[in-house]
């Protein structure tokens, strides 16, 4: 398959990407000196609840934010909506210009959840048939080792991911890592939902579809 035409960088929201998860410290000074700026407080988990995009609060859109292939020079572009009671991660994917990601993240949780009396997270979502991943991290460095985990969703219907914390992979950047330790379940910093046209190592996601994507989020639990 031909490579796609490279397409304009979009320097814009790549610095827009990069200041909403506070990765440039001297705009951050600023914002928290100047204009009274901090991120939300984290989520207090509910009966087991993360996050429960039913009854949306409204700090989510300052907690969920963009973060596509933009930041390694691509096109692709994403968002997590918050409509009839789910939450919608949805863009356009795309493979130019070496790209092909796109993902929503949160602000790093401060402190950081402690999850270490559960087994794991569980997702009640919606899919497109594609392969998606979920990940975590327990490190509050921008670009850290994350622990991630693909699942498959079923077009148009409805089904329960569970993700036991002791299956997940530590990745760094799509590439498995040795790190000589697993997930610190004490301190989970973020969380994080991508599509990516890899899987790992290099091997691609076998359900991967360029263009038009969507995925429905109903909650994210622990169990």
């Amino acid at each position: 398959m031909a490579e796609p035409t490279r397409q304009p960088w979009d320097v814009g929201r790549f610095l827009q990407t990069l200041n909403y998860f506070e990765t440039i410290p001297v705009i951050s000074w600023v914002q928290k000196m100047f204009f009274g700026f901090a991120p939300p407080p984290p989520p207090q988990p509910q009966a087991g609840v993360i996050f429960d995009f039913s009854h949306p609060s409204p700090t989510l859109s300052q907690t969920w934010g963009a973060l596509d292939d933009v930041v390694m020079g691509g096109v692709s572009a994403s968002s997590l909506q918050f409509q009839d009671g789910v939450a919608v991660f949805t863009g356009n994917v795309s493979t130019a210009n070496s790209g092909g990601f796109a993902s929503v993240r949160t602000r790093n949780f401060e402190p950081p959840l402690d999850l270490s009396s559960q087994a794991g997270i569980e997702l009640q979502v919606k899919g497109d048939g594609q392969r998606y991943k979920f990940l975590v991290r327990d490190e509050n460095s921008w670009d850290s080792v994350a622990f991630s985990y693909s699942f498959d969703t079923i077009a148009e219907q409805w089904t329960t991911v569970r993700i036991p914390f002791n299956l997940l992979v530590p990745v760094f950047r799509a590439r498995t890592v040795n790190t000589g330790r697993s997930l610190n379940v004490s301190k989970i910093r973020s969380l994080q939902l991508m599509l990516s046209k890899f899987e790992y190592d290099g091997a691609l996601n076998p359900h991967f579809q360029p263009g038009e994507f969507r995925l429905q989020v109903r909650s994210i639990s622990v169990y």
